[in-house]
């Protein structure tokens, strides 16, 4: 499967970015959020985009009529989605901080990130330069830990939150994390890829941590989705699609069906 994932509208989206360097591009992992986000999004929800980068998401979701706030840590980043907006003509709010800053921002009706997940030989988070965009200490989960212990107080009452991360980091523990913060959560899409040059630049320290067995080639990626754990989740509002935008997948296809995905950048 191609690129923009059954939907060519975010990969044309996405490829009009500009990004400054040490911000992170739209890759494999933003396009499989795009499409979770896609079916979440409406005209007039309150959307924080944590952990934006160059914004793909945040001016994805404005895009369809959302009001939007982007947040990152990097100086670089917040300047990139200002730019981004601007030239696209979008409406964001963005915000140089952290996760936990953006709590006097909300609440919102949607939280979408994709945090910095890899791990990293070194249990420092990065401070300045591109790790700063992937690594997150030596299981990968410094930030996608707090993400899931704040989400509650980023959400209105049914709020949803979507996150993407590499399975390397634990995908059952995050979805422990979300339901002990008191939310539901479970996998609603996935997808296998080949590793990049990060993960092979460190193929023998995750292989003697254990996050790889000798034979393993690819990494999964997956969408989580958590929100209020009473019962059913409201319904989503009716919304038009853009018109290049094709069907929505079949309901009935079964969740778990890897879609093997090739990267944007070498």
């Amino acid at each position: 499967m191609s690129l923009s994932l059954g939907f060519p509208r975010a990969r044309h989206e996405f490829a009009r970015l500009w990004t400054l360097p040490g911000v992170y591009a739209p890759q494999e992992d933003t396009c499989l959020l795009a499409e979770a986000v896609r079916s979440e999004v409406a005209p007039g929800m309150d959307v924080l985009d944590a952990c934006t980068g160059s914004g793909a998401l945040a001016l994805y979701a404005a895009r369809r009529g959302a009001r939007v706030t982007a947040v990152d840590i990097s100086w670089r980043a917040a300047l990139t989605v200002r730019l981004n907006a601007l030239r696209m003509r979008q409406p964001v709010t963005v915000r140089r901080g952290s996760v936990a800053s953006a709590e006097e921002l909300g609440p919102f009706d949607l939280v979408v990130s994709n945090p910095p997940y890899v791990p990293a030989p070194d249990p420092a988070l990065p401070t300045r330069g591109p790790a700063r965009a992937w690594d997150a200490g030596n299981d990968g989960r410094e930030i996608v830990d707090r993400i899931c212990s704040t989400a509650p107080r980023l959400l209105k009452p049914h709020g949803t939150l979507l996150m993407v991360h590499s399975a390397l980091c634990g995908t059952d523990r995050t979805l422990q994390q979300l339901a002990a913060a008191g939310m539901r959560a479970e996998v609603v899409d996935r997808a296998r890829i080949p590793f990049g040059p990060v993960l092979r630049s460190r193929l023998p320290w995750l292989r003697e941590q254990g996050l790889l067995g000798p034979d393993e080639t690819t990494e999964e990626l997956v969408v989580i989705r958590a929100g209020a754990p009473s019962g059913a989740h409201p319904p989503l509002r009716d919304t038009p699609e853009p018109r290049d935008t094709p069907e929505p997948r079949d309901a009935h296809a079964p969740r778990d069906a890897y879609r093997p995905l090739r990267r944007i950048h070498p």
